[in-house]
């Protein structure tokens, strides 16, 4: 399993509408095209205006390909359009790749 943490440098005043995005429509979004979402965070610092998640899939070429049907989407593209109507939600996106390690069960 591959396990992708994207950390989202969010644009100031943007980050009510950023969880809004996820939570009434992206989420289940990604799951339409096979990529499930398992954990959701915000920064304790609010001024760091940064929002994390962590995205699972089962290698990097199906990450590749699942995300290149999401952005193509036309309800994302749709939907991007309408919440960025007032200027963009995200400054930056950062995605670092992880895997599990064999010595560390968790119970």
């Amino acid at each position: 399993m591959l396990y992708e943490l994207r950390v989202y440098h969010v644009m100031p005043g943007k980050m009510q509408a950023i969880q809004a995005r996820f939570r009434d429509h992206v989420i289940e979004l990604f799951s339409k095209h096979g990529m499930k979402i398992t954990h959701f965070w915000d920064d304790v610092d609010t001024d760091k205006n940064q929002l994390y998640y962590i995205v699972e899939h089962e290698n990097m070429e199906l990450r590749e390909a699942n995300y290149e049907r999401f952005r193509n989407d036309p309800e994302w593209l749709e939907l991007r359009r309408v919440t960025e109507a007032d200027g963009a939600l995200v400054e930056k996106q950062e995605s670092i790749y992880m895997k599990n390690v064999p010595f560390f069960k968790n119970n």
